[in-house]
C-alpha cells in the first residue's frame, strides 16, 4: 500500500474504533439496567417456588394436569429467545444452534414440533426450516413487558390443558455474570417434580385456607408467567453482556490494527525520506 492508502486506512480504523467504543458504553448502561431488572425478579420467583414446593406435597393437588403431565407425549412446543439485532458476538448463533438441536432431538423421538420465537434473529433462522413457527411474540424482547410474557404463557398453558401440546420447553441464555452466560434448556410444562432435598425445606405442616387445591390453582399461573417473564429478562441481560464483550474486543482489535498501520506508515515514510536523501547525495557526487 502507498502512504496515502495507509493513512486513509488508519483514519477508517480510528473512526470504526470510535463507533465500537460508543456502542460498548451504550450497552454497558443497558446491561446495568437489564441486570437490575433480572435480579429484582429473583426473590419473588424464589418465594413462589417455595410456596409451590410445599403445596405439591399435599395429596389434593397431585392430580393437577400441569403437574402430572399427559399420559402420552405426542407434541411439544419450544420457546426460543434471541435478540432483535446483531453485533453481540456468538449470542444469537449459539441460541439458534441450541434451539435447532432441541427441536431435532424431539423430532427424532416422533414428536410434532411447534416453535415459538421471541426475537428477530431466531425468527429469521427458523423461517428457513421445515418446523411450524409461531412469530406472534417475536417483538417481546424489544419492550420486555410482563403482560406480553403472561399472554404467551397463558397461550401455552391453554394449549397444554386442551391436549394440543404435551410438553413446553424454554431455550434461552441465562445471565450468570457480565463475562459468563449459559444456554438453558428448561421444561416449563409439565412442571418438573421437586427433589426430596427441595421438598424438605418446607416440611412444616400448615393449615391452609382456602384449600391447597384452590391455592395451587391460583399460584400455578403466576409461577409459570414469572418463569417466562424471567427468561425474557435473563435473555436480554445476556444479550447486552455479550454485546459489551464483543464491542470491547472490537475496540481492542481496532487499537491494535491502528498501531500496526501507524508503524507501517512510519517505516514506509522513513524509507521514502532515506531514498530521497540517497538520491540527493548521489546527484551531488555526480556533479
Amino acid at each position: 500500500m502507498s502512504l496515502k492508502e495507509i493513512k486513509a486506512r488508519i483514519a477508517s480504523v480510528r473512526n470504526t474504533r470510535k463507533i465500537t467504543s460508543a456502542m460498548k458504553m451504550v450497552s454497558s448502561v443497558k446491561l446495568r439496567k437489564a441486570q437490575q431488572a433480572a435480579m429484582s425478579a429473583v426473590p419473588y420467583v424464589e418465594q413462589l417456588d417455595n410456596i409451590m414446593v410445599h403445596l405439591m406435597q399435599t395429596p389434593s393437588v397431585c392430580d393437577n394436569v400441569l403437574l402430572t403431565g399427559h399420559d402420552s407425549v405426542k407434541s411439544a412446543a419450544i420457546v426460543a429467545f434471541s435478540s432483535d439485532s446483531s453485533l453481540c458476538g456468538g449470542f444469537n448463533s449459539n441460541i439458534i444452534k441450541a434451539s435447532l438441536k432441541t427441536a431435532d432431538a424431539l423430532s427424532r423421538e416422533g414428536l410434532d414440533i411447534t416453535v415459538y420465537t421471541v426475537g428477530q434473529k431466531v425468527t429469521d433462522a427458523f423461517a428457513k426450516t421445515s418446523y411450524r413457527v409461531c412469530t406472534d411474540y417475536k417483538d417481546l424482547i424489544e419492550k420486555r413487558e410482563y403482560s406480553t410474557a403472561a399472554k404467551l404463557c397463558d397461550t401455552l398453558v391453554g394449549l397444554y390443558q386442551e391436549g394440543t401440546i404435551d410438553k413446553v420447553i424454554l431455550v434461552y441464555t441465562h445471565f450468570k455474570s457480565a463475562g459468563s452466560q449459559q444456554i438453558v434448556n428448561e421444561t416449563l410444562l409439565p412442571i418438573p417434580a421437586k427433589t426430596s432435598a427441595e421438598e424438605s425445606v418446607m416440611g412444616t405442616d400448615f393449615i391452609l385456607e382456602p384449600s391447597a387445591g384452590e391455592l395451587m390453582e391460583t399460584l400455578l399461573p403466576k409461577v409459570l408467567r414469572m418463569k417466562v417473564h424471567t427468561a425474557v429478562l435473563d435473555s436480554y441481560a445476556s444479550e447486552q453482556a455479550a454485546r459489551v464483550m464483543a464491542m470491547q474486543m472490537a475496540t481492542d482489535n481496532a487499537d491494535k490494527l491502528a498501531g500496526e498501520l501507524t508503524m507501517q506508515y512510519n517505516k514506509q515514510r522513513q524509507q521514502a525520506i532515506t531514498n530521497e536523501l540517497l538520491d540527493l547525495a548521489g546527484g551531488s557526487q555526480n556533479q
